[in-house]
């Protein structure tokens, strides 16, 4: 396993024994909504001292934490009125869209990765898998060859994983997911919601870890995609 993904899976679970009550046996799952609310193991930020100390504490784990993101947001309204019922799936599309970034990018620095995804169970899980394994044997859209992603990607199956499994980078997706995607419609002025400030602090840390060009340092295209794109 990566060391540096050790290293930020130990400082998670540190910052968890820290700010909640945290058994080893039904170790608390980070979960945005729950944090946002207060709601069962984070009722303790109903104080609002300890919601300071809280959020300090999470943006310190993430700034530090070695990870490159790639957003991918797929407007669906648009996507329908542009293709009617010759519309990809909006998991195809975005399952594509990441993985070529990926394996790109593990390709350019001769590595093998993982691929995990939550479990969201039934129909969304088979599609997901679906998905996946087409794009592995197949390649994506005569751009990006099977080849390709099968000597980045370890594996021909998805793997899944419940939220309830403790895995750091799955909360840690869950932790950045809404704010990236809002900023990211927010960069083509397509939401006028103001974000919140953990929202805004967390996002300077982001914008620094998005994948970009190699040569360019443009992340457009790279660290996040929107599709359709905007005229």
């Amino acid at each position: 396993m990566n060391p540096d993904y050790l290293v930020f899976h130990g400082a998670l679970e540190e910052f968890k024994r820290k700010y909640v009550h945290h058994h080893p046996d039904r170790p608390v799952i980070l979960h945005r909504e729950e944090i946002l609310n207060a709601r069962r193991a984070f009722k303790v930020l109903q104080d609002a001292r300890i919601k300071e100390a809280f959020d300090k504490a999470l943006l310190d784990v993430i700034a530090a934490a070695k990870f490159r993101v790639v957003a991918v947001v797929i407007d669906k309204e648009a996507l329908f009125k542009a293709f009617a019922e010759s519309a990809a799936h909006p998991y195809h599309l975005g399952l594509g869209f990441l993985l070529q970034r990926y394996a790109g990018y593990l390709n350019h620095i001769n590595r093998v990765g993982d691929v995990m995804a939550e479990a969201r169970g039934g129909t969304e899980d088979r599609l997901l898998k679906e998905s996946y394994a087409y794009i592995y044997e197949r390649g994506a859209w005569q751009v990006f060859k099977a080849t390709e992603f099968q000597a980045a990607l370890s594996s021909s199956q998805l793997k899944l994983s419940s939220k309830g499994a403790n895995i750091a980078g799955l909360q840690l997706a869950d932790i950045l997911a809404h704010p990236v995607k809002q900023w990211v419609l927010g960069q083509y002025g397509l939401t006028k919601e103001p974000q919140p400030p953990f929202a805004i602090q967390l996002m300077k840390i982001v914008i620094e870890k998005f994948n970009r060009h190699l040569y360019e340092d443009r992340i457009e295209g790279h660290g996040y995609v929107l599709y359709p794109k905007i005229k």
